[in-house]
């Protein structure tokens, strides 16, 4: 079953998403631990909803056709699994997104991106953090509970891992994943 868009009980779902309901709890349970960790690292009300907007609309075409996922993201590189990212942004930037940040957060959340603040660090930690995935759960648990004293500690072991996951599956590394990873790898040599 596809949504087409927010119903009145989510009202954060934009009104041109396609996604299952699975996709949708996927999505809720990325947007509750984002607002979790935000209200525990006492973040500003602005910046809290600047993250939320990414969540809500980072799968917001990953349930999308082919032809749809080509038509808002023409030539992505990778993959047609990486699609949705760039297409959802390119979207969200259709209906009006102008928030820089936000946008990148969006096309970059399966790939990471050295550029990104704070809105792509917490989705890109969140989305593979988010409970509900079935594998590492009490690792991934416990890499969540620490995220708000440790986010830049949590996002180099998240990205290790799905950098390691991505190694082992065979995919290509595309360049913005492996700057993301310098630049972590830079930030933390550079800091002992």
């Amino acid at each position: 079953m596809l949504l087409p868009g927010p119903s009145a009980a989510r009202p954060s779902v934009p009104a041109w998403a396609v996604i299952t309901a699975e996709r949708l709890g996927h999505i809720e349970r990325v947007a509750a631990l984002a607002a979790g960790w935000a209200k525990e690292m006492r973040v500003a009300d602005g910046e809290r909803d600047r993250w939320l907007r990414a969540v809500w609309l980072h799968d917001a075409l990953r349930d999308a056709t082919p032809e749809e996922l080509e038509r808002w993201a023409p030539g992505s590189p990778g993959p047609p699994e990486l699609r949705h990212g760039p297409a959802s942004a390119a979207r969200a930037k259709a209906e009006g997104e102008t928030d820089r940040g936000l946008l990148d957060a969006v096309r970059y959340h399966s790939l990471g991106l050295a550029e990104w603040d704070m809105a792509g660090r917490i989705l890109y930690c969140a989305d593979y953090l988010e409970p509900g995935r079935e594998f590492a759960r009490s690792h991934r648990a416990a890499l969540a509970r620490r995220l708000p004293s440790d986010p830049e500690g949590v996002l180099r072991q998240v990205a290790a891992v799905r950098l390691a996951h991505l190694v082992a599956s065979g995919w290509p590394i595309l360049e913005p994943t492996v700057r993301f990873w310098n630049s972590l790898a830079v930030g933390s040599s550079g800091s002992r």
